[in-house]
């Protein structure tokens, strides 16, 4: 089974290679069921290959075999992280290809396969990053994402805020990838390695970390949490979510942030945890500190929010910042439940944003206020939004519970109050804009769209949707059942648990605290949706919350600053001996 790892890249692109070769003379039918299949294929290949991993499980791409001990080759692990989060972003890519059946009004330039080759591109990307154990190639595979989301977040360029949003994303992922590539170099010269493995032994023979070391830890580590969207790296994600397609935006907060998490936590395991690297107090006070940093701000700016999709994003920033904060921990409980955080947070996001697509094709729009009431003939689709308001609360029995809790049981008390109030503000954000929109709940808005948050948007589909189609309802039902699952299967749990290390007595389960915390969560969520829809709409967003709106100014200037001051804190929190806690 190891041979069929190089299978997982290579079909996805040949898949997209088949649709630009042939999209142009191919109806638009087949194209799209060209890349469903595909994707279909793929990610049947990776949970065979899931259900078969093994730590030691290793494909040399080529049969470029390393020769005593050192190798030039592209080496593919086919362990349980990574093979298990190259089948969630298969699966979730399988879900937006039929999502957007037929989404878009007309293709570009008429050429039918090109949105659905872009897709399985980025699938490609995803998967060798998962995958890979070379440094570089990680690197390689990190950019062929970036460049394809790049293109996938302006795909409607004939819009100029779709070229804004994707002049943001492209410009500070690739200073955050020219960082990775700095690190990787100054990594290369010292240990003449470029697998992961092996750069970790030679840095454990070169003896005790230096300025080099921790030079190279934090370049490194600043281009994979841009792409986490971890703060201060995280202003790209708001401006892309707010103009990309809806089912792009599924990808962004679905998968590829959490690909960003997953890279700087192997990034570390690999090459960085032994006693030549980084010492795991310190990069773990480096990302508890970021991360709770990015959770609560992310929360605050969630809530301000009018633009839904502006929301969502925010959201994702906070749940990104409670990962970071529970990769901080650097014990194998703590990153097991957040790989099961992970996985009913992809389920639970992706169908958020897939409802706010139907909101979008039906009423052309995304703004709370102005939507006020008219989705009340929309109660399915009510009923999932809800749905997914309460899994990012982390209401039992969601994956996303069960994740929290755990997380919350390694870190103790403090951790407890961070989780259950971010999972709370930004659940009681999309509680209330549910209780707005669908059910009609609160006196109206008097005002219009805000300035900043804006309405009139543009369908993205052939024209309003008079009817909902059922593939756009049964992908964020489907979503949400995998979330739920996550939660409510043992075996599952068991087996992310042992995948990340944990003893058999530590694996995750279901605790009488875990429990009422979830509970509390969503209850308090409730309650802040309840008080908000029962004040005056004008008066969000408070006047105490301006000096953080202005942060995210919308200027690259300004964002490019503070990535610099992302990377020297990433060093700085990292240095031995500074005081923590």
């Amino acid at each position: 089974m190891n041979q069929l790892l190089p299978l997982v890249v290579a079909l996805p692109l040949l898949g997209a290679a088949s649709l630009v070769a042939a999209g142009r003379r191919l109806p638009r039918i087949v194209a799209e069921s060209v890349g469903c299949a595909v994707a279909a294929a793929t990610a049947g290949l990776t949970i065979a290959l899931l259900l078969d991993s093994s730590p030691d499980a290793v494909a040399w791409v080529g049969g470029w075999h390393p020769v005593g001990g050192e190798g030039v080759g592209i080496e593919l692990v086919g362990d349980g992280p990574g093979t298990g989060l190259a089948a969630l972003v298969s699966v979730l890519v399988v879900a937006v290809l039929v999502y957007s059946w037929r989404y878009f009004d007309e293709p570009p330039h008429r050429h039918a396969g090109s949105f659905p080759a872009l897709v399985l591109l980025f699938q490609a990307g995803m998967c060798g990053f998962a995958l890979t154990g070379d440094l570089f190639n990680a690197f390689v595979f990190f950019e062929l994402m970036s460049v394809v989301a790049y293109a996938l977040t302006g795909y409607r360029v004939e819009e100029k805020k779709a070229v804004q949003g994707a002049l943001t994303f492209g410009v500070l992922n690739s200073l955050g990838a020219y960082a990775t590539l700095t690190g990787i170099v100054l990594l290369y010269a010292r240990t003449g390695e470029l697998n992961m493995r092996r750069i970790g032994q030679q840095l454990d023979a070169h003896g005790g970390p230096d300025a080099l070391v921790l030079a190279a830890f934090a370049l490194v580590l600043t281009g994979l949490l841009v792409k986490a969207a971890a703060l201060p790296f995280h202003f790209w994600l708001p401006d892309a979510h707010a103009v990309a397609p809806t089912p792009v935006c599924m990808l962004l907060s679905g998968v590829m942030v959490e690909l960003g998490l997953y890279g700087a936590w192997r990034v570390y395991a690999k090459v960085f945890a032994g006693p030549g690297g980084v010492p795991a107090p310190d990069a773990g006070r480096a990302f508890v500190v970021l991360g709770t940093l990015g959770a609560l701000v992310g929360a605050l700016m969630c809530w301000q929010q009018r633009h839904i999709k502006r929301l969502l994003a925010y959201s994702t920033v906070a749940h990104t910042g409670l990962f970071l904060a529970g990769l901080g921990l650097m014990e194998p409980g703590s990153t097991g439940g957040v790989a099961l955080y992970v996985l009913g947070h992809a389920g639970a996001k992706a169908a958020l944003f897939a409802c706010t697509g139907i909101l979008l094709d039906r009423y052309a729009g995304v703004d709370e206020h102005e939507l006020h009431g008219r989705a009340k003939e929309l109660r399915v689709v009510g009923i999932l939004f809800v749905m997914g308001a309460l899994a990012l609360a982390g209401l039992p029995p969601f994956g996303t519970g069960l994740g929290k809790s755990v997380t919350e049981e390694a870190g103790g008390t403090g951790f407890s109050v961070l989780f259950v109030a971010v999972s709370a503000v930004t659940a009681g954000a999309v509680l209330r804009v549910a209780a707005r929109v669908f059910f009609g709940l609160g006196p109206r808005p008097a005002d219009g769209p805000g300035q900043e948050d804006g309405g009139g948007e543009e369908p993205e589909t052939a024209g309003p949707l008079g009817r909902v189609p059922v593939t756009m309802i049964a992908v964020p039902a489907f979503l949400l059942a995998g979330s739920l699952t996550t939660g409510l299967v043992p075996g599952l749990a068991r087996a992310v648990g042992r995948a990340f290390g944990a003893e058999p007595q530590h694996a995750p389960h279901w605790t009488p605290t875990g429990l009422l915390l979830g509970v509390a969560s969503a209850a308090l969520g409730a309650g802040l949706a309840w008080a908000a829809i029962q004040s005056p709409p004008g008066r969000e967003p408070h006047a105490w919350m301006r000096p953080l709106r202005r942060l995210h100014s919308g200027h690259i200037g300004d964002y490019v600053a503070w990535l610099l001051v992302g990377t020297a804190l990433l060093g700085g929190l990292a240095l031995p001996g500074v005081p923590f806690g």
